[in-house]
């Protein structure tokens, strides 16, 4: 028997549960495909079929570009689900797309928002659920408020069974943090310096894709979270500089050289990397998310970036063809570092 929730969340839950998700294969959706398989929940995969992570046994997968809706209508057929969680809507017109097809068909409705669109910078922390929605700095940002704008109007006018999730920075084994990926693992490696945004200092929230999807899977189903949003993030929020240590410590790099640049003069060096400095990374970021563990209790963290970095270098370690340094970030930085040199003479 599987889960059954109405519109509007009315609900006769058992423990069973059938989710499409759409996407599925990448670094936050991945672990909560795999998570919400080893629940027992019933798990349909929708996308292009070209991605490189592999799904779990027992797993479906259904071939189909998202943003054709024709091929997705004609691929899902009759098909209708307990839940469905697209994880690649940037833009309301995906949204607009995801309401044409599934409204009056599905049970709950995950849309995966960001944390990056709390208030920047923010007021108060922690920062919780009634924060303001606000980014000047971030189109990317905007679009996600847009995004859950059009939902929460859904909702209100006519009950569609929306959930609202907001990660900020989420990682897995394959997914360095830094500004230069790699290239900050090759250059402290050759003992380079390496450049972290502002002075070190900045607190930041950091989570582990296999703790976020407890929260996530928690939240499938659960008639309770119909008309909700909820921050998934983790408890742990070291400063930038112990996230570059930790690196460098796993790397084998006992004492790395780190020079500290402003986030406005690194986004003058490069304007692709000031929206998400300026309107995320430069600010410290602390959530509470006791709204998330009322309802899913079990959610915590179990993994900090300690223990993450150490199975990121592993992981990296262990697939050398992921070990892509790029030219342009290598010379941006050199020229980055001689800058900050030269200020500081």
């Amino acid at each position: 028997m599987r889960a059954t929730l109405g519109r509007g969340g009315d609900a006769s839950l058992s423990h069973v549960a059938r989710i499409l998700y759409i996407g599925g294969t990448g670094v936050i959706s991945a672990a909560c495909v795999a998570r919400s398989v080893a629940i027992g929940h019933d798990v349909t995969v929708l996308n292009r079929g070209s991605a490189s992570r592999e799904l779990p046994d027992g797993v479906r997968e259904i071939v189909a570009d998202v943003r054709d809706p024709a091929s997705v209508r004609a691929a899902l057929g009759g098909d209708e689900f307990d839940v469905v969680a697209d994880f690649v809507a940037f833009v309301p017109a995906h949204v607009q797309s995801d309401l044409d097809l599934f409204d009056g068909r599905v049970g709950q409705y995950v849309y995966i928002s960001s944390a990056s669109a709390y208030e920047k910078p923010p007021k108060l922390l922690p920062i919780t659920e009634s924060t303001p929605l606000r980014n000047p700095f971030w189109q990317y940002s905007r679009d996600k408020i847009a995004c859950e704008d059009l939902l929460v109007g859904a909702f209100r006018d006519r009950g569609f069974p929306v959930t609202i999730v907001r990660p900020s920075h989420t990682y897995d084994d394959t997914k360095i943090p830094t500004l230069g990926r790699w290239t900050d693992i090759a250059r402290m490696r050759a003992g380079r310096p390496v450049v972290v945004h502002g002075d070190g200092t900045t607190q930041w929230t950091i989570t582990h894709a296999d703790d976020f999807a407890v929260g996530f899977a928690g939240l499938l189903a659960n008639p309770a979270a119909i008309g909700e949003a909820f921050t998934i993030t983790g408890t742990h929020a070291p400063t930038w500089d112990q996230i570059y240590r930790w690196l460098a410590d796993a790397a084998g790099v006992p004492d790395p050289v780190l020079v500290h640049v402003s986030s406005e003069a690194i986004a003058a060096f490069d304007p692709e990397l000031g929206p998400g400095l300026i309107g995320d990374k430069a600010n410290s970021v602390v959530f509470d998310t006791s709204k998330l563990t009322r309802l899913v209790p079990e959610f915590r963290t179990t993994i900090t970036f300690d223990e993450g970095a150490r199975r990121i270098l592993s992981w990296y370690d262990a697939h050398p063809e992921a070990q892509k340094q790029g030219d342009r970030d290598d010379a941006l930085f050199d020229r980055i570092v001689a800058y900050a040199q030269a200020a500081g003479a």
